[in-house]
């Protein structure tokens, strides 16, 4: 937890944009997993952390503009808890800890609505993603979880987007640390990458490396020599000598603050040399997205000029041909870069993706394309001082893609299916990295950066094998 004027000056702030109503928080509750006593690892509400700073369920946090008062709704453990899983803090003390003065039983949050509503106040609340919450607020809002999205209120997600968009030296901090833990995570997978171990293995060891330094993995760990998958989960599979493992994962902090990386490395500990041309493709527009991104720059410029770039390299290898800009305006370069360059990131690994993307990474200015490919971007504003994005290109040969398309003759005038189809078993190359926009331009965040030069994880895993 930080200091409790962190979370004092967070409510003021969003009060002051927020200008009058009343603003109502759930925090998140325990989740079971096959039964009623045997829960999942309890994860707390992101926008619930950000101003109300309590990890612990049960609890609601609400905000009365109007009247200039913050409250905390919840209820104390009894004997039987503290018998079974410890003494915490009552109510009233998670509530000073964080600079909130007033507190109330939770079956007092019906009443304190209730009398709300009646009087025609404006209730703002954010649109919910757990069934819970859902259930929660149909009861206490009389609105149909199905209704409830729609419902949410758009000034207080703008709002929310707004504050937690930049950040602070503080959170800048917690990140490196995720960033560090990141760094253990990675490399260890590269030391381990071998025939002799399976996927769920390598993926076993980094999360067990995460949770052996109090922290937690920021999303299910991505470990496969499938990489053409973009959400490829490790299998019993054995690596294969000759292929190459993409690893995406990250940690948690205790704090709750993410980090977010992949790297992709040959089995057989050297690049062929087939894989070393995609890879340096992907390498060169990894490091063009770093030099380009700078406060004022729409990331969707970015991502724009990684795409042409890459087009005019796989044009070079015969992949690709045809005028460069037509060819990706038409978006026929979204056969080997399907999803968008990245995202933010912050407390969730993709930064309030539940508040609705189209509030957290678009605009007024500039919103999302329709196209395949482009459509996945998930990050297309200016840029800012203070934002953490993701620099994350990729390539991927994905057979079942190649085939519709070639079928369908998508994209033929661009394409060179021929060549394309004798890379069908290739998979897939990642690079990824967290990156803070500074006033300069921009920065990977870590004060120790996971090998991704291709001569570097050579060199690595040529010295490097994890015992």
């Amino acid at each position: 937890m930080f200091d409790k004027n962190t979370y004092i000056s967070r409510r003021q702030s969003l009060k002051n944009l927020m200008g009058s109503g009343i603003l109502i928080f759930p925090g998140n509750n325990e989740s079971p997993a096959n039964g009623p006593y045997n829960f999942y690892h309890h994860r707390q509400d992101s926008t619930f952390l950000y101003f109300f700073g309590q990890e612990r369920e049960g609890l609601i946090g609400v905000i009365d503009i109007d009247n200039d008062t913050e409250y905390l709704f919840g209820d104390d453990i009894d004997i039987n808890d503290i018998i079974w899983f410890g003494s915490i803090d009552n109510v009233s003390e998670l509530a000073e800890q964080v600079g909130i003065n007033k507190t109330l039983p939770f079956n007092k949050i019906r009443d304190f609505i209730e009398e709300a509503l009646l009087a025609g106040r404006t209730i703002h609340f954010l649109p919910p993603y757990r069934h819970d919450t859902q259930i929660f607020l149909h009861d206490l809002l009389g609105i149909h979880p199905r209704k409830q999205k729609e419902a949410a209120s758009v000034e207080l997600i703008k709002a929310v987007v707004k504050l937690r968009s930049t950040k602070s030296k503080a959170e800048i901090k917690e990140i490196e640390r995720a960033c560090a833990i990141g760094y253990k995570m990675h490399t260890a997978a590269i030391k381990l990458a071998s025939p002799a171990v399976t996927e769920h293995f390598i993926s076993g060891i980094i999360e067990g490396i995460a949770n052996s330094l109090g922290a937690m993995v920021s999303f299910p760990n991505i470990v496969t020599t499938h990489g053409e998958v973009m959400h490829g989960y490790p299998s019993d599979n054995y690596l294969e000598a000759g292929r190459l493992l993409l690893c995406d994962a990250g940690a948690e902090t205790n704090e709750n603050y993410c980090s977010d990386n992949t790297r992709t490395v040959p089995v057989s500990r050297r690049f062929t040399n087939k894989q070393k041309e995609i890879y340096t493709i992907v390498e060169q527009c990894h490091d063009l997205a770093l030099n380009l991104a700078k406060p004022g720059i729409k990331w969707f410029d970015v991502h724009m000029e990684v795409c042409r770039h890459m087009t005019n390299c796989l044009k070079q290898l015969g992949l690709m041909k045809g005028d460069t800009e037509e060819a990706v305006q038409a978006g026929a370069h979204a056969l080997f870069l399907p999803h968008g360059l990245g995202h933010m990131m912050g407390m969730d690994v993709h930064d309030m993706e539940s508040l609705g993307q189209v509030y957290v990474g678009f605009d007024d200015e500039i919103q999302p394309s329709s196209q395949f490919g482009t459509s996945s971007l998930r990050m297309g504003r200016k840029l800012e001082e203070g934002f953490i994005v993701t620099d994350e290109p990729g390539i991927y040969f994905i057979p079942a893609l190649i085939d519709l398309w070639k079928k369908n003759n998508t994209n033929a005038e661009f394409l060179n299916f021929d060549a394309i189809d004798k890379y069908r078993n290739f998979g897939g190359i990642r690079i990824e990295d967290d990156v803070l926009i500074t006033a300069e331009g921009s920065r990977m965040l870590g004060h120790d950066i996971i090998p991704y030069h291709l001569d570097e994880i050579e060199e690595y895993m040529s010295k490097h094998r994890y015992e």
